[in-house]
């Protein structure tokens, strides 16, 4: 594929997630959105040059939302799967499994400095404790299950 062709492609895959950011989010979602599209094209297989770009535009938002926890109603702002699925037109599993795929491609996790908001930055989890697990799809999560990992902490603290 040409270069101009993907250079294309990354210019109308920015407006999209930039779109979404502008109307939905604020600014340092969309600088960390945009900021995704271009390290996607820094890949030596660029992985937008082939698919819809609605799907990748979703993904990266997608993406950004699980290791943000933009779909946690306790944080602001707060954002649903459904709203950036009916925004982008696009089904809720194609978008997950995008955003599983730029996760992987980018080794994105909960606390990424690269990627996380400035609330974010440097929420990182002990790997080999309970509280840190990862879900069926591969995405880790922390908060919502620090409180049962503690417990489980304890328990196991009490039995030694």
């Amino acid at each position: 594929m040409l270069k101009q062709t993907i250079s294309q492609k990354e210019n109308k895959l920015i407006e999209l997630v930039s779109g979404f950011c502008d109307e939905k989010l604020y600014e340092e979602y969309k600088k960390l959105s945009i900021k995704m599209v271009k390290k996607l094209g820094r890949k030596r297989d660029i992985p937008f040059k082939r698919g819809k770009l609605e799907i990748w535009a979703s993904g990266v938002i997608y993406a950004l939302a699980q290791i943000n926890f933009l779909f946690d109603k306790s944080f602001e702002p707060y954002s649903s799967p459904s709203e950036i699925c009916k925004y982008f037109s696009t089904k809720k599993s194609t978008t997950a499994n995008k955003a599983l795929d730029i996760r992987k491609l980018l080794n994105l996790r909960v606390g990424d400095d690269e990627f996380s908001t400035h609330d974010m930055k440097g929420f990182v989890g002990n790997q080999n404790d309970l509280t840190y697990v990862r879900s069926r799809d591969g995405a880790k999560s922390d908060a919502m299950l620090k409180m049962i990992g503690d417990i489980f902490n304890q328990l196991y603290q009490n039995r030694k």
